[in-house]
């Protein structure tokens, strides 16, 4: 089967994306286990924790089908279909931010993040939908999207722990023992 996008030139960077998106899902779960009294109870920190886990999933489905050899325009299909169910979710977030403003911005939600969330995976649809014209060139949307995404990830893992590291502080302090 003839694949002219190339995959082999793309292994390592695929390879790279599946495997951090694998590992990062296990440094989510052995995290949030370690404070999960802290995060099941800020609804902000669970439903951040619990998309988190979805978008690195996204990223370990969209890295094995590139490395899965297939022709292009159903590798595009594919990767048009996963993006925009990985799309609902950031937008979902930002209906829920509105509908419930003061909450959100209570618990540190952010509306930038499900705006960069979605950028990432509006690249992601875009580079799909190249490669259904068999234009192998998508190919490096849907890499921008994949590190767009591990990147907000990383950075709203870290932040998610920030915040739950100060209700511990601040819960620790109420009782006197800080």
């Amino acid at each position: 089967m003839e694949n002219p996008h190339q995959p082999e030139l793309w292994q390592n960077v695929f390879v790279v994306l599946g495997s951090s998106s694998a590992a990062l899902i296990g440094l989510l779960f052995i995290a949030t286990s370690l404070h999960l009294k802290e995060v099941v109870n800020n609804p902000v920190f669970y439903s951040r924790a619990f998309n988190h886990t979805r978008f690195l999933l996204i990223i370990l489905v969209e890295a094995l089908l590139v490395l899965i050899p297939q022709p292009m325009f159903v590798l595009g299909a594919e990767l048009v279909a996963i993006n925009v169910l990985g799309l609902w979710l950031p937008l979902r977030l930002v209906y829920i931010f509105f509908q419930n403003n003061e909450g959100y911005r209570r618990g540190g939600a952010a509306l930038y993040r499900a705006i960069i969330f979605s950028i990432g995976f509006l690249l992601g649809i875009a580079g799909g939908a190249l490669l259904v014209e068999r234009l192998s060139w998508g190919i490096y949307l849907v890499a921008a999207s994949c590190v767009i995404l591990l990147v907000r990830v990383v950075l709203s893992a870290w932040s998610i722990m920030e915040g739950v590291g100060q209700l511990e502080n601040t819960t620790k302090t109420k009782r006197g023992i800080g």
